[in-house]
């Protein structure tokens, strides 16, 4: 609801097409950009979930839908569907994903599964026989993809391209951790960076006690020669590294600082690190695994 009690009407995106064009990428893409997606949704509840989005005190804005065949009655209820939310002032965009029998035939045959409207025909049996029940719908999309030539992260950028400005949610998430070698390496990390080849405040007695978020840890850690360097260089590879990661359809890093306890030179890094890559416009999550553990 709205603040002066009016209900919000969410975004909403069908995606619908054929059986192993990549329905499911599509979804996994829209949620990594922070839609809210019910997979296999009946279209007769399309209206009601639209209701449900809008009513709940922190509603949700922006609503995917995955929608298939598996029921005979699907293009008029999917009509329906999509005339009752237009009844009520929701316009739903729907995208269409297709792929060459070819290439469907491959994808099925190397997961080894059947297609839903196959029975006890021939694969290309039922794609055909989908195909020509998804006709009218696939006319009437919003947008059609065809995926026959593009791989999963191919798949996963389009989509991005097409809905990452409406969710303005980051295409990229990373999570900086500190952490102590003496403890072991985190097991998610992705990346690893070891302060080790700084002098450790640990040996200087005023510092001992305290940890790289304090000022005087941070300021010797920083002012020691190399650090700067340090810092400048990683920065700018983490920055050819996001730009990798968000081609390939990669969403999530861990970056892992480690020092010899995780309590000084890691966690003023890893403070450091964090900021340089929000400044790129990053969302970033610091974590110090072993800070305290001593």
């Amino acid at each position: 609801m709205t603040a002066d009690g009016h209900k919000r009407i969410p975004d909403i995106v069908i995606v619908t097409g054929m059986s192993g064009a990549g329905r499911s990428t599509a979804a996994k893409a829209l949620e990594d950009l922070d839609w809210f997606v019910v997979d296999n949704l009946p279209p007769g509840l399309l209206a009601t979930m639209a209701d449900l989005g809008g009513r709940v005190k922190d509603a949700v804005p922006r609503i995917a839908v995955v929608v298939d065949v598996r029921s005979r009655a699907f293009t008029s209820d999917l009509y329906s569907a999509i005339a009752e939310l237009e009844a009520r002032g929701v316009h739903p965009r729907v995208v269409f994903l297709e792929a060459g029998d070819e290439e469907l035939v491959r994808r099925f045959e190397a997961v080894r599964r059947p297609h839903p409207l196959q029975g006890d025909g021939r694969l290309v049996e039922g794609i055909a026989r989908e195909r020509e029940l998804l006709r009218a719908v696939r006319a009437e999309a919003d947008l059609v993809i065809d995926t026959s030539g593009l791989n999963v992260h191919e798949l996963r950028a389009k989509i991005v391209g097409f809905f990452g400005a409406d969710s303005g949610a980051p295409s990229l998430r990373a999570t900086v951790v500190s952490f102590g070698y003496k403890y072991g390496l985190p097991v998610d990390a992705d990346l690893v960076v070891d302060c080790r080849f700084l002098p450790n405040p640990h040996w200087v007695p005023e510092l001992r006690p305290m940890n790289g978020r304090d000022a005087p840890v941070r300021d010797y850690v920083l002012g020691q020669r190399g650090a700067k360097e340090f810092l400048d260089s990683y920065t700018e590879v983490l920055r050819l590294l996001a730009e990798g990661y968000e081609r390939e359809g990669k969403h999530y890093v861990t970056l892992a600082v480690g020092c010899t306890g995780g309590k000084h030179r890691s966690v003023a890094m890893a403070e450091q690190l964090a900021a340089r890559l929000r400044d790129t416009g990053i969302e970033v999550q610091v974590a110090h695994r072993d800070l305290g553990r001593e």
